[in-house]
């Protein structure tokens, strides 16, 4: 048994550089789906970013052992990251925002909490939401170079990132001398307790912008368009158990409120008194905190249907809202 592992191990090498390019493009897709999903629950996100796991890495995971076995015996069950994808965010809320989204929208089949693990040990460090996901039947169907691959999807935000990424270029550029590992040990713990008490503070910074944030008093240039800014500042009070969006998506819906004649937050906020904010909530079903922007998107969707729909600005999501739509003139739930 012993002597047939080199070949087996060359065998699952050889049929991972023939299928490597097949990765590759299934990388470029999750990256384009997870990105989609959070663009359209308007989820604030820094960066989505994937990495296709190299030839000579999974040929090296392929042999490493554990008390003289193999480590990963079935590879083709046992190595699940050859498809990367990373999310960033800014505060811990919206880490957990993302899981909740991906628990929706794909299939879950594994969930470590990394910080929760570490904590639970009694120490800081390394700290990262891993899932192992797959595609849910619907779209198993229909995306190509997804279908019957799994993505290892890390989420975290950047503080986290960044603790993690020096961490691994530290330890990764060489060995630290065993008289030195226990400085550099301490001087990594204390490093990630400052960064998680940042990180407590960044989302009592956000909490309490949201609270206290106006909108500037004079316009910025003679722009038709409600500003990025305003409209912010007007979401958060209109929607308050919403989340921040991304920045560039305020200046998107504001494209689509110049398209609909809706130039100034007075006439925004008219139109919203009109909506059913509850109802629409019931309808949509909504499984993950969607943010500000989609809470608004959703609302202009009610009202203006198949108008909405047709906007020059929603023409690379036509379907997605058609979809959407059709929950909305559903009977009510």
């Amino acid at each position: 048994m012993v002597s047939s592992e080199p070949a087996r191990i060359r065998r699952a090498a050889a049929r991972y550089a023939a299928d490597h390019e097949a990765y590759v493009a299934a990388t470029d897709a999750y990256v384009a789906l997870v990105t989609q999903l959070l663009d359209d629950a308007g989820i604030n996100y820094l960066d989505v970013s994937g990495r296709t796991k190299t030839v000579e890495s999974y040929a090296g995971k392929l042999s490493r052992r554990v008390d003289g076995r193999l480590a990963y015996p079935d590879p083709d069950r046992d190595i699940t990251d050859q498809i990367g994808v990373r999310v960033i965010t800014y505060v811990l809320a919206d880490v957990r925002a993302v899981v909740e989204l991906l628990a929706d929208q794909l299939v879950i089949l594994e969930d470590r909490d990394m910080g929760r693990e570490t904590a639970a040990q009694g120490r800081w460090g390394y700290s990262s939401r891993h899932l192992l996901v797959g595609l849910d039947p619907a779209r198993h169907q229909t995306k190509g170079p997804m279908r019957g691959r799994k993505a290892s999807v890390q989420i975290r935000t950047v503080l986290q990132h960044a603790w993690a990424e020096f961490e691994h270029d530290i330890r990764y550029k060489g060995s630290v001398p065993e008289t030195h590992a226990p400085d550099f040990d301490r001087r990594f713990t204390l490093a990630a307790g400052l960064l998680e008490l940042a990180d407590q503070q960044f989302t009592a910074i956000r909490d309490r912008h949201r609270e206290e944030v106006a909108p500037p008093v004079d316009p910025a240039d003679d722009d038709p368009r409600i500003g990025s800014q305003e409209l912010s500042a007007f979401l958060a009070g209109q929607f308050a158990d919403a989340g921040w969006s991304r920045t560039d998506h305020y200046a998107w819906v504001s494209g689509l409120l110049l398209e609909l004649g809706i130039t100034s937050l007075a006439e925004l906020r008219d139109l919203l008194r009109t909506v059913d904010t509850a109802d629409i909530e019931a309808r949509m079903g909504y499984r993950y905190p969607p943010g500000a922007v989609r809470r608004l998107d959703d609302a202009l969707l009610s009202v203006f249907r198949d108008r909405y729909v047709a906007l020059h600005g929603n023409a690379h999501r036509t379907a997605l809202l058609e979809a959407r739509l059709e929950k909305l003139s559903a009977a009510t739930p």
